[in-house]
């Protein structure tokens, strides 16, 4: 039974760090969500990881962002295979074109167990719906901490900090970019 729950949370892990690649724009953490002869079909795209990566890049960086949110996450594990079915809510905003949208999606994957870690080895992004979220979409209300898609997000400073093992005085004392933490 432990080894069940392990493999469930390493696998429901591997879904939060795609979202969370994909909504950094960190391509690196994305790919490392999958196997290296990994296939995945998405909407108008279907190819190994690094092509997806390639596909799927250009596409983020002309948004001003991306938020996926996960809910319904269901896993049926058969020894070193798994299926994991992850419902999610995708929102998209910042697009040039005033092409802002909302996407109810599945991820459905087929995961695999190698060498002790579990990773994608077949993604489908099955779209369920999609509603146009044009003219929507307000300024921020006030000052204050906004997510960032260029390696200085908080959670990256924070892992980085944590990392570079700062004097614990100064680790959470994340200062804006153009500030040192002395």
């Amino acid at each position: 039974m432990q080894r069940e729950l392990l493999d469930r949370q390493a696998i429901h892990d591997v879904v939060l760090r795609y979202c969370r690649g994909v909504d950094r724009l960190d391509f690196d953490l994305v790919r490392s969500c999958y196997h290296p002869d990994a296939i995945d079909h998405h909407t108008g795209f279907d190819g190994s990881v690094d092509d997806y990566i390639a596909w799927v890049r250009p596409k983020l960086e002309t948004l001003g962002g991306t938020m996926h949110h996960v809910g319904n996450h269901l896993v049926e594990l058969f020894g070193d295979v798994a299926i994991a079915e992850t419902y999610s809510m995708n929102v998209h905003w910042g697009h040039p074109a005033g092409g802002d949208f909302t996407s109810g999606a599945r991820f459905v994957d087929l995961m695999e167990r190698r060498d002790g870690r579990w990773a994608i080895a077949q993604r489908w992004a099955v779209r369920e719906w999609t509603r146009s979220d044009a003219d929507r979409m307000t300024a921020p209300e006030a000052a204050g901490p906004r997510g960032r898609r260029d390696g200085q997000d908080l959670v990256q400073r924070l892992r980085d900090d944590i990392l570079a093992e700062k004097e614990p005085s100064t680790r959470g004392r994340i200062l804006p970019p153009d500030k040192e933490i002395r």
